[in-house]
């Protein structure tokens, strides 16, 4: 993912196809939304036969790089970011924002950019939030059962 998120042609989005660029932006919010809730539901309910785990973790890396890319994309308007230029400061500015931790090196100075910012953290605390919550429940069940299989026996 990391590799496909500095190879993708970002140019192509931005201030001269702000309709495009907000549309490819929701459309991959909500299907992330949609595949963690799915995912979310099959974990809850033990569904055979499937990985939910895996594309939770996936899903929730596959956010990071579309909130990157907006404000990679966002920074090259004139005004909206103070100290992004680059797709890493990109990467680092929405990590420490998932991680509430906020150095300061990097701020959203434009409405846009904050904006983009407050969806970014509302879009964590309801959807990943739900699917961190979820994932760390199923593994510490399937933690508690592999400590608590009697010896011999298979754990799944």
């Amino acid at each position: 993912m990391i590799t496909g998120y500095f190879l993708l042609p970002l140019h192509l989005f931005g201030a001269h196809r702000p309709v495009m660029s907000w549309l490819v932006l929701a459309a991959g919010l909500i299907l992330v939304a949609a595949g963690l809730l799915v995912q979310i539901q099959y974990l809850l309910t033990g569904q055979v036969g499937t990985r939910p785990a895996w594309i939770i973790a996936g899903l929730m890396c596959f956010t990071v790089l579309l909130f990157s890319s907006a404000y990679y994309i966002l920074a090259r308007r004139h005004g909206e970011f103070i100290g992004l230029n680059t797709r890493i400061d990109a990467l680092y500015f929405t990590v420490v924002t998932l991680a509430t931790v906020g150095f300061g090196d990097i701020s959203p100075s434009g409405q846009t950019a904050r904006v983009l910012t407050l969806l970014q953290l509302l879009y964590t605390f309801v959807f990943l939030t739900a699917g961190a919550t979820a994932l760390s429940r199923h593994l510490r069940g399937r933690l508690r059962h592999r400590v608590g299989a009697p010896s011999g026996q298979p754990d799944d």
